[in-house]
């Protein structure tokens, strides 16, 4: 006893002599657990303290003051960083998943919160910036709420801060002769700042992914090093061990899968036969997402005549103005299916090459359906006889939103949840569902394309396109 305590109290002589940075590195390279190095370095701290006060004779008064400062402010900062890491959102929960799924479904949940994180950012900067001023201007709203507003965002919405026409285009000033803020200045900054900053994280990220898988990928390769080198002897607890030994065992069954595929070698009639299969589901796929871009713009041009007739506040237009939405949520749903049958009748040779093309497919469906939305827009509804056609924008892209939020979680439900209970209890010849990585993914890109769209016609989106993702998230964990 007496020995390992002398031991520990030389070990805390030793760092507190040293400097900052060398003691950060010597007490991560403790073999101990983590609440012993955090121990340890708080007993450092005290010593370095002491140190401090016994020199402080020798010390001026204010060399005596700034050097407490400091370390009062590094222990704060160790302190703080603690709670931060208990706080950070849904840790425990993706490390679950990631030990039961493996690393390719738990990147979906990344991804689902590395979107919400940009959601709150953007509702954090455009209701500080722009909502809250508007406040001050705004006049009382005549309007009366009858509940279809929550799905049609039409009716008693137009005369909030939800929509861009609502916002003054002044200067604000409540006292005379006081200070102002310029309503156009601050739009125009707050959202031109948002995006310059979201491509800028993009770009960090893209750089960062980039460097890991293509310039020095042997850092981060698996196979042996995870089953010989990649064990954190600092865990104790005993469903933490269990966890991170699921986690490891996850990641090699991946691995081995990837090596131990089958190689196919095909004739050269078979090898015709495939091609010719391949360009045909090319062209059935690109048919299909230009039949689909034609029915939104119909649906589109027929949508505006509801708007530009004003009987926006009638059951029935109300009722037809969710058809366009609903139909393009439907296409989005749906088609996505026929690309996967589509790349099971291809037979690719890897699983990898079947998903990369059944991507592609998807991006190009959405990407197309997203640009004749833009160009209906910007060029048919900018153009049209509408007293305020940002306003009508933002009510489109509101209603998008809210039946994409809806149908994902129909799908959940049907299609994960119930065919998992379908798969384990009544015809267990099913057996699970596999989960669509790509289908989802692309989900969540076209979810939080149309949310940077509407930052420009609806401020207040991002808030619940934020709600939607963490809503998302729970019922994705659960099916």
């Amino acid at each position: 006893f007496f020995h390992g305590f002398y031991a520990e109290e030389k070990l805390v002589e030793n760092l507190a002599s040293m400097s900052t940075s060398e003691r950060i590195k010597a007490i991560q390279k403790m073999p101990e657990t983590m609440k012993k190095k955090r121990e340890i370095r708080n007993k450092v701290l005290k010593e370095i303290t002491k140190k401090s006060r016994h020199h402080s004779t020798q010390l001026p008064c204010c060399a005596q003051c700034l050097q407490g400062t400091v370390v009062s402010f590094r222990r704060f900062g160790n302190s703080l960083s603690e709670y931060f890491h208990l706080l950070q959102l849904w840790h425990k929960t993706l490390k679950i998943i990631g030990a039961e799924f493996g690393t390719s479904v738990l990147s979906y949940f990344i991804f689902l919160k590395w979107l919400l994180t940009f959601n709150i950012f953007s509702f954090l900067i455009t209701f500080s910036f722009i909502t809250i001023p508007q406040f001050l201007a705004a006049e009382p709203n005549n309007l009366s709420f009858t509940g279809l507003e929550l799905f049609t965002g039409a009716g008693y919405f137009q005369q909030t801060v939800l929509y861009y026409g609502f916002y003054t285009n002044a200067t604000i000033s409540k006292i005379e002769n006081g200070p102002s803020y310029n309503m156009q200045l601050a739009y125009i900054f707050t959202v031109g700042m948002y995006f310059v900053i979201c491509f800028l994280i993009l770009l960090f990220s893209v750089a960062k992914s980039f460097c890991r898988n293509f310039i020095n990928p042997q850092t981060y390769s698996g196979n042996a090093s995870k089953l010989l080198c990649t064990w954190d002897f600092n865990i104790t607890n005993e469903k933490a061990v269990k966890l991170k030994q699921k986690n490891l065992s996850t990641q090699i069954k991946e691995d081995l899968t990837e090596v131990n595929r089958e190689v196919l070698n095909f004739s050269v009639t078979e090898r015709v036969v495939r091609i010719v299969i391949h360009l045909v589901s090319w062209v059935a796929s690109l048919g299909t997402a230009i039949a689909a871009c034609a029915g939104v713009y119909f649906l589109c041009i027929n949508n505006l005549k509801l708007f530009v007739k004003g009987h926006t506040n009638d059951l029935e237009s109300q009722a037809a103005m969710l058809v366009l939405p609903v139909v393009t949520s439907l296409l989005n749903a749906f088609i996505p299916f026929f690309y996967s049958w589509l790349g099971h009748l291809e037979r690719f040779q890897t699983p990898g090459h079947q998903i990369y093309v059944t991507i592609t497919r998807n991006i190009i469906l959405k990407i197309s359906i997203v640009g004749i939305l833009c160009y209906y827009w910007l060029n048919i509804v900018a153009a049209s006889e509408s007293q305020c056609w940002e306003t009508l924008v933002g009510q489109d892209i509101y209603r998008l939103v809210l039946v994409d939020f809806i149908f994902c979680l129909c799908g959940s439900f049907f299609g994960e949840f119930l065919r998992r209970i379908i798969g384990t209890t009544v015809c267990v010849s099913l057996g699970l569902p596999e989960f669509d990585i790509g289908r989802n993914v692309l989900d969540l890109i076209y979810a939080q394309t149309l949310t940077w769209i509407a930052i420009l016609f609806s401020p207040l989106l991002p808030g619940i396109q934020m709600i939607s993702f963490s809503i998302v998230f729970y019922v994705k964990r659960v099916t």
